[in-house]
């Protein structure tokens, strides 16, 4: 089972839920997704996002050959024994596997419904970039756009990221800083006015605009669309890294006790994913979440390996992807 992190967090993708299943049937009807044509010169590094060690040990992830990874850490993780033990093994682990690693801040696991203070910000996370010092690329918040979800988590405004974000920089001098790690929900209007507000803030605070943004655009790949990936790409204005993409297996209800048919879907999608990210040149990193799958009674479930650690069709389409037909594996069947 994924972190409660990670289940937290995705309620925000309830959006989803409803098109995943339309769009599925109207690409069966048209005779399956219509990958957008890449441009000649595209070109981007792929690697995997996911919170669990064991990932690394696999020799099924070892046959990638990846170079880059994603971590996501409570803002607090260094001021807190069990979190910081946590993302010690994790990077450790990753660093002995020359994996280059990229770190999103997230919301405490201690008190996920309070943001923290600016300063409260700042402290902790100038606390974790001292402990971690090979570590260079952050994000400040992780899906800073995806709004409040009363009881469970909050989210920072426009305004209080860009805060966050000057705070990174000023604790890590050096650091890739990434801009605002936003969600390509179903209706984006509300997060274009979201990285339009970020941005007024960040010259207000003369703080230098970024050059890198994250995005993580599941609605896109998961609906065979790439309009949202386009609009965010223009007004990002700059490099993109999509931090985390995906095909899902299974969300929600609407998944649930149909593996066999998630999990062709998912691949279908994961093809798609690359297709998309090969379109634009601005997309120079790409981060597939998750490595870990799960049962009939996970939520959301993107993985590429199932509960057993058995690959599924999805790694297939990401082995083949980075190496070719050299790639051949027994696939699990859920």
């Amino acid at each position: 089972m994924p972190p409660r992190t990670r289940t937290l967090r995705l309620i925000c993708l309830a959006a989803l839920t409803a098109a995943l299943a339309l769009a599925a049937a109207a690409s069966s009807a048209l005779g399956g997704p219509r990958a957008p044509r890449a441009h000649a010169a595209g070109a981007y590094l792929t690697g995997v996002g996911d919170e669990h060690t064991a990932m690394f040990s696999n020799p099924l992830y070892q046959q990638l050959h990846t170079k880059i990874t994603r971590y996501i850490a409570p803002y607090d993780a260094a001021v807190r024994a069990d979190e910081l033990g946590k993302a010690r093994e994790w990077i450790t682990d990753a660093e002995a596997d020359n994996e280059q690693v990229l770190v999103a801040f997230y919301h405490s696991e201690h008190t996920p419904t309070k943001l923290p203070s600016v300063a409260t910000y700042q402290k902790d996370v100038a606390a974790f970039v001292k402990d971690f010092p090979n570590v260079r690329q952050y994000q400040a918040w992780d899906e800073s756009n995806r709004g409040n979800i009363a009881h469970v988590l909050a989210s920072p405004s426009a305004s209080t990221a860009a805060k966050y974000y000057q705070s990174l920089r000023r604790v890590c001098a050096g650091c890739t800083a990434i801009g605002l790690d936003v969600l390509d929900a179903a209706v984006i209007t509300p997060t274009l006015r979201y990285i339009a507000e970020f941005k007024r803030e960040v010259r207000r605070l003369h703080t230098p605009m970024p050059t890198i943004w994250g995005l993580h655009n599941y609605s896109d790949v998961n609906r065979f669309q790439s309009w949202r990936t386009r609009q965010l790409i223009a007004a990002f204005g700059g490099q993109v890294w999509l931090t985390e993409t995906g095909g899902i297996v299974q969300f929600g209800t609407d998944f649930k006790n149909r593996h066999g048919a998630g999990l062709t879907r998912a691949a279908k999608a994961l093809k798609f994913m690359f297709a998309l990210a090969g379109r634009y040149p601005q997309i120079k990193r790409l981060y597939i979440y998750d490595w870990s799958g799960g049962d009939a009674s996970t939520r959301f479930d993107a993985g590429l390996t199932n509960a057993h650690d058995q690959p599924r069709a999805g790694y297939l389409v990401v082995c083949r992807q980075l190496h070719g037909a050299s790639c051949a594996v027994k696939i699990a069947s859920n």
